[in-house]
């Protein structure tokens, strides 16, 4: 089974910097004979506050020919608690009416595709824990299937046992559950976005994977990550085990955020307030 992994293509019709890297990104897309998509998030520029974010790229999405899965990112349902748009049910609910379902999984070719909020991580609310309650028992059911698992903020930055990186990754004492629940049930993949790097690497049994955005790379707005810059996808191949292959599509356009923050992001520029 092929699975195309695209990521944080930041879509909006009032902010369209980074619309145009669509038309090349679908053309690939349907040339790959892929069986599925899976979007890892940051679908949209400001989904958060923005109804017209949502169905505008969604409309997008719609234009492919092959089944999509979606979850969602910081910039589609907000963020942690003291960010300038935590997640709230205001934003679940607009995100779920217009996108569909925040978490998901979908059996094939002997394994379970899980699809997880990433944002309600680190909120330490129901919310939180009802996400938890739901992916141990989709592990539990699993059935002897193969898992793999796609969310937008990856398990760690720098290393598998670093503190919290804020912004960046999943929290210290989710991420000890994540791991728990992973080395319990033959998870073999956990695929990811939000950092605007590409890379692969392993945590014990698991492979990770970081997938390109398809709009933009950082300069120096930010400090270095593993891995490399670039715009693109993911090519997952499922069979017994599975291969993943990074790629620069053709014809996208690698812009540069630095460049454009103020008229797409500016509060971007200005120091993160510190999360709860």
């Amino acid at each position: 089974m092929k699975i195309i992994q695209i990521t944080d293509t930041h879509f909006s019709p009032n902010k369209p910097h980074f619309n145009g890297n669509w038309a090349p990104l679908l053309s690939w897309i349907e040339a790959t004979g892929a069986d599925l998509i899976i979007h890892t998030g940051d679908l949209t520029v400001d989904g958060a506050d923005k109804d017209e974010d949502i169905t505008f790229s969604m409309d997008l999405m719609r234009q492919v020919s092959v089944p999509m899965l979606i979850v969602p990112g910081n910039h589609d349902v907000g963020h942690l608690k003291g960010s300038d748009q935590p997640v709230n049910p205001e934003r679940l609910a607009r995100w779920r009416s217009l996108a569909g379902d925040d978490r998901w999984l979908e059996d094939a070719a002997g394994w379970r595709f899980i699809g997880l909020n990433s944002l309600l991580l680190g909120h330490e609310d129901e919310e939180e824990e009802a996400q938890f309650e739901w992916l141990a028992k989709a592990l539990e059911d699993r059935a002897g299937r193969r898992v793999a698992l796609f969310a937008h903020k990856p398990l760690f930055v720098d290393a598998p046992d670093e503190g919290d990186t804020g912004y960046w990754s999943v929290r210290p004492a989710q991420r000890r559950r994540l791991y728990d629940l992973i080395a319990a049930h033959d998870v073999a993949l956990f695929a990811s976005g939000h950092l605007h790097w590409a890379w692969q690497g392993r945590f014990d049994n698991t492979q990770l994977t970081w997938g390109p955005s398809a709009a933009f790379i950082i300069d120096k707005m930010e400090r270095e990550m593993p891995g490399e810059r670039l715009i693109g996808a993911v090519v997952h191949e499922f069979d017994t085990s599975v291969e993943s292959e990074i790629v620069a599509v053709p014809g996208m356009t690698a812009h540069v955020l630095d460049d454009v923050v103020l008229e797409v992001y500016p509060q971007a520029v200005k120091p993160r307030e510190p999360v709860e």
